[in-house]
């Protein structure tokens, strides 16, 4: 750990909870398989006003583009196919999402849904949130999509764009996953390597989350050393916003 404030502090995820989602699905699943789809995107994102990939019932599409489109344009509905597909039920599902935190010694998460939409039994900390993203970053074809900037389904539908600037903007982008909802404000884990060494930050309630997240990863990769030294500047800490 290079930085923090109040890391354990339980939050609201937003979306970040779509990276327990991606973690969970791989292990329970295969990236070929193919999944009918029941749930209507377009009625989802009138009813929640949530980000969807755009399915509609009926139509089938692999686990790997109903990844993306989890982890690109951050789809809630993509989020219920793959809770469905994998465990029968949402509520099933989040009991797998929460046996994979206590799987990995992580206290201050509770999951309540596969997307992230507010609810009260639904939280996260900044340090929790940051080790589930390094655990996607070590599954390749998570770690793939998060950094991809667009990504083509076999679909009749668009390509999916990434919602995460990062990924456009920063030298180095790895991703990871942003997130938004009136409870939660701007959240974001962002990881990226320079040198050889990567850097992974968490921001949660913030009211720009790729500003906090730019200051910390230029603060980390300029005034502090690889893990195996000392840091640099040991009590030198992110300029304001960080």
């Amino acid at each position: 750990m290079l930085w923090e404030q109040a890391p354990h502090a339980r939050l609201a995820p937003a979306s970040l909870t779509k990276i327990a989602t991606a973690l969970v699905a791989v292990q329970h699943s295969d990236p070929a398989q193919m999944v009918t789809v029941h749930v209507n995107g377009p009625a989802l994102a009138v009813t929640t006003d949530g980000t969807i990939m755009g399915l509609v019932p009926g139509e089938t599409l692999s686990m790997r583009d109903l990844l993306y489109g989890l982890l690109l344009p951050s789809g809630n509905d993509a989020a219920l196919a793959i809770a469905e597909y994998v465990a029968g039920s949402d509520d099933a599902f989040v009991e797998l999402m929460n046996a994979l935190v206590a799987q990995l010694g992580l206290t201050d998460t509770h999951f309540t849904n596969p997307h992230g939409l507010d609810d009260p039994g639904l939280y996260t900390s900044a340090y929790d949130i940051a080790m589930l993203g390094r655990e996607l970053l070590r599954q390749p074809q998570l770690a793939e999509a998060v950094r991809a900037r667009v990504y083509e389904p076999a679909w009749s539908g668009p390509d999916l764009w990434n919602v995460n600037r990062l990924v456009y903007q920063y030298p180095g982008a790895l991703g990871i996953k942003t997130g938004y909802t009136d409870e939660a404000g701007h959240t974001i884990v962002a990881a990226a390597e320079r040198n050889g060494r990567r850097l992974i930050a968490a921001v949660l309630g913030s009211s720009d989350a790729y500003l906090d997240a730019t200051a910390l990863l230029d603060w980390g990769f300029g005034a502090t050393s690889s893990r195996c030294a000392p840091p640099i500047q040991a009590q030198a800490a992110p300029p304001a916003g960080g």
